[in-house]
Formats: structure tokens, sequence, C-alpha cells
């Protein structure tokens, strides 16, 4: 996140406060109060924290815990929470530093000194001054805090980190997920990278992100941004009403190329999308900038399972199988028993009963890419590159293109001494992997960084969404932003569902479950078990929907 005068300093807080009040009826007096003016958006939270202020005659810790739960309300750049500060903290202490997300029965004040507060905390995640979140990453700290007394006996904050401190259950209340949209290196996908920020005033934190800031540095790489570096907002609040929001960029924009200002604004409308913006008006420096949406490709899949069975290959309903033309039939060539089918349907990448990975295509070709011992299931991507690592061998990753030429792809999770799955997203720019390392079970997200002919040639530092426990079994893309991952111990098998850039959630999943197939949401996940049964999720049950699957696939796309 950038600093306060950037971010806020111009901001008007516009925002409706739901108060709950213990044991009031409802109102019978009292002034009639105006509604949403026509064209007038409602605040997206469904209410905001109203922190207090410093009480009179509070105690240094009494005035610490009250600064600490204050960093609940964002309004007016935090204005509450400086109010426990002293006149000249207040001007520099800088709350969009970064969060620290913890349990807050987990806390511990302390007074070493009369004029001395420390506080204990346990980091359940983190948020660092871009918004980008992180999952358990600084453990145990301790924050001291120092104050003076006034002339007139109060006692205020003289010296405390930047940054705030929030309760697990209060940071979504108070912080919203949105995603930075890029594009890929070919223009043809929207790239989400997942931020969190206040969502008073959500709009003007996402432009400011998009506009002033870079991709996270472990998809940075992988990206491409249509805003050249020369191009800022020529102010830094961004008001939206009736849908539309109101994005004024440097006069430098004037110079752009329309497929570079079309490209910057479909950026734009993507970010947006979720504070309720449906529309984005361009200017530069208060001039009118013509702009419309460039077309981009969809990474939703078909909502029919992909599966094998004794009948053959294809999109089950009920009990009816689609073929897919001319792949279903190649299929028949192998003995599968992982398969993941590309975008346009026209190539698959398949796991052999036999340990071999080898790509089908729509033509009948069968081809071995593959055949060292121990491989996992492969993973294809939109350019048709298959990829295939040994499981003792995270390092050992190849990625093999329709011409059978396989190329090694560098830096490939080097800390990583075990690789149990592995899945390249659906836009080809990220890969995510099940990996021991340090005797520790994971999941971890990496950039892919490919030539300028498409080729990858190594991962990006990887970047941990978090430790699982259990042994690997399977791994899928669920959207554009989640990934779900099947593991086990002993007989137990658990679901992880990890946001890229969030927190993760996990569910028990039926007895006897090796596999994982995402579609367009995590509420459309299915599971395939070892004796064959299907399983898709309902509400919170599992509900049985189909027998005798042999092979449950997962898809990269449908054909545009």
């Amino acid at each position: 996140m950038m600093g306060p005068t950037r971010r806020l300093g111009a901001l008007v807080t516009a925002a409706m406060l739901l108060l709950l009040a213990a044991c009031a009826g409802l109102p019978t007096t009292g002034p009639v109060n105006p509604g949403i003016a026509p064209g007038e958006e409602p605040p997206p939270p469904d209410f905001f924290y109203i922190p207090e202020g410093p009480q009179p005659g509070a105690s240094p810790e009494e005035i610490v815990r009250g600064f600490v739960e204050a960093g609940t309300g964002p309004s007016d750049n935090w204005a509450t929470a400086r109010l426990f500060l002293s006149t000249s903290l207040a001007e520099t202490w800088d709350p969009t530093a970064g969060v620290t997300v913890d349990d807050r029965g987990d806390r511990a004040y302390a007074e070493p000194a009369a004029t001395e507060v420390s506080l204990t905390v346990q980091a359940d995640a983190t948020l660092n001054d871009t918004g980008a979140y992180e999952t358990g990453a600084s453990g145990v700290t301790t924050l001291e805090f120092h104050l003076a007394q006034r002339d007139d006996g109060e006692w205020r904050i003289t010296e405390a980190p930047d940054g705030i401190v929030l309760g697990a259950d209060q940071f979504p209340n108070v912080y919203g997920e949105y995603s930075l949209m890029y594009f890929d290196p070919t223009w043809t996908y929207l790239v989400p990278d997942v931020r969190w920020f206040p969502t008073i005033n959500a709009a003007t934190w996402i432009a400011n992100a998009l506009v002033g800031g870079e991709p996270s540095p472990w998809l940075a790489e992988a990206v491409s941004t249509a805003i050249p570096e020369s191009v800022t907002l020529s102010r830094p609040s961004v008001p939206v009403s009736g849908g539309v929001a109101d994005v004024d960029l440097s006069r430098s924009a004037l110079g752009l190329e329309q497929d570079g200002l079309d490209r910057i604004y479909t950026q734009l409308q993507a970010s947006l999308l979720a504070t309720g913006v449906t529309e984005v008006r361009l200017t530069a420096d208060s001039t009118p900038l013509a702009a419309e949406p460039v077309p981009v490709r969809s990474t939703r899949v078909s909502t029919s399972p992909l599966v094998l069975t004794a009948e053959g290959f294809g999109f089950l309903s009920g009990d009816d199988l689609t073929p897919i033309e001319g792949l279903s039939a190649a299929m028949t060539q192998v003995d599968a028993a992982a398969a993941q089918v590309a975008p346009d349907r026209d190539a698959a990448a398949v796991s052999t009963t036999g340990g071999e990975v080898v790509r089908v295509d729509a033509a009948g070709d069968v081809l071995i890419v593959d055949d060292r011992a121990g491989l996992i299931d492969p993973s294809i991507d939109p350019r048709g590159y298959v990829w295939s690592v040994p499981r003792e061998d995270p390092s050992g990753l190849i990625a093999t293109g329709a011409d059978g030429v396989a190329v090694t792809v560098a830096d490939a999770f080097p800390e990583s001494t075990e690789i149990a799955a592995l899945a390249v997203s659906r836009d080809g720019t990220r890969v995510a992997a099940v990996l021991s390392a340090n005797g520790r079970l994971g999941i971890q997200v990496a950039g892919i960084v490919r030539d300028t002919d498409g080729v990858p040639v190594r991962l990006a530092d990887p970047f941990s969404l978090g430790s699982v426990s259990g042994a690997g079994l399977s791994l899928a893309w669920l959207d554009d932003t989640t990934v779900a991952a099947l593991t086990r111990s002993g007989t137990d098998v658990t679901l992880v569902e990890q946001a890229v850039g969030g927190p993760g959630a996990s569910v028990a999943a039926p007895s006897g479950t090796v596999s994982v197939a995402g579609a367009n949401s995590d509420a459309t996940v299915r599971l395939r078990s070892d004796d064959g049964l299907l399983f898709v999720r309902r509400s919170t049950n599992w509900e049985q929907t189909a027998a005798d699957i042999l092979v449950l696939a997962t898809q990269q796309g449908s054909p545009s």
C-alpha cells in the first residue's frame, strides 16, 4: 500500500453506518433521514466498525488497547486511531504500512515501565504495504508503545509501530478481497493478482495500486500491463456514482495509442468490478479519453464433469456421455490414469497406468513426452506445452511442446525435496504445486517466465500459500484465484481450498478420494474416489452423482 498522503489525503468518505445498539427498540420519533439518491451507490460492506476515541482518565494500557481497536476504523485515514497519538506522531504514523491478523484472545499486554506498554500478538496472517496477503508470515511479534502525559493529565502515545492489528473476526469486515487485473504476455487473458484493501473507498485503493503500483513479485515477470510508468493518477481519489468510476490519468496518457488506452480501460474496469463499478470514465488531466474494453479469452470451463468410463471419454450428463470430437477417439489408444485437456480440446496431457506421460491430440497422434520413473500427473498449458516432473525431483520440471521438443524449466522449486501434484493455471501464467520443503508439506505458486516465442524458460521465486498436513494426492485450479489440494492422513482425506493471495479452508472429503477437478467456482468442485465414485458438493455435504468413473479429467478452458 502507498503512503497515507498519496492514498487518502484527498478522499471524501461516503458510507452508511449500521449502528447495532443492544436492547434498543425501533425509533418512533426523530428526524426523517433521506435514502440513497438516484444514481448513488450504497456502501459495499454490510456494516462498519465505529471505534471509540480515547476516554478521559484512561491509563496507558487502556490508551494502547483503544488505539489497537481503533484500527478497525479506516474512515478519514484512520482519524479515530490518530486521536490516541501525540500531535507529532499523528502526522507521521502510517496505518497502511501493513496489517497483522491475529486471534484477539491470544493478545498479551504488559507495562514494563510507567511510560511503556508492549503488546504480544500471534500472527495468523499479514498484509504488506501493497495489500498482499501472506499466511502465518511473522509468528509471534511484540509491539512496543511509548506514551507521555499531556498537560491536562491525559496519556497519549508518542511512539508506535506503523500498521494496524486486526482480529481474524474483524479483518473481513474492514478489508475486502480484490483482484488487480493484468494481461498475460500475449494480451489474450486477464490474470488476477489478489490484494486486500479497506472496503471504504475501495475503488480508490484499487486504482492507485494498479496505476501506481506493480504486480506481486512472484507474478511480475509472468504478466504484462498496458499502463506505462509515465502514466499516473492525476488525482488520488476515484469517485464512483451510478456504477461509473471517474479515473483521471496524468497528461502523459494523451499520447498513448488507442490499443494501449483500450487495454488500460480493460484492466481498470475488470479490477474495479468487485466494487460495483460497471463502467470507467477515463480522462487525462480532465480531458476525456475515448476507450472501450478489448476482447479477452475466458477461462471458464464446461460445468459437466469430463470423465473416462468403460464407454469412452467425454462430458458426463446423467447417464449420457458426450464425446469430444477427435480427442475422445484418440484417448482409446492409451490406458489413462489421469488426464488434463487443453483449452481448445485439441490435445490432452495424459498419465498412463504404466507411469509414462503422453500427449494425445485430436488428430489421433500419441506422443510419449516423458518416461522417467516416478512421474506425477501432468498438466497442459494454453500454448500446448505438457508439463511433467518426477515426484522425487521437483527441480527436474520439463515442458514439452506439440513438436515433441522438451525444455527444462529452470529454477523450479529450488528449496523443495518432493512434489506431490502440479497444475498450470488456465491462463498459462502461473503454476501451483503441493511440495515438501524442510520436512513440511505446503502449497506453492510461481510465475511462469517465457521467452518471446512463448517457451517456458524458468519459474519465478515461488510464493507459499500455506502449509497442509498429511500426504499430497491431487491438485487442481478451481477458478482463476483458487486452488484445491487433496491430502491424506491415514484413512482421512481432506480437501484444502486455498486462495492464491488469501486465506484457505479445509473440509473432510469422502473416504477413499484420490482426485479433484474444478469448474468455475469452489462450489462446483468434484471428487473421484479410488473405487470410481464421483462426488459433487451440495451445501456442506458430498453427494454421489456417478459411479464406475475410471478417470476424472481436468479442463484448461473451453474453445473460444
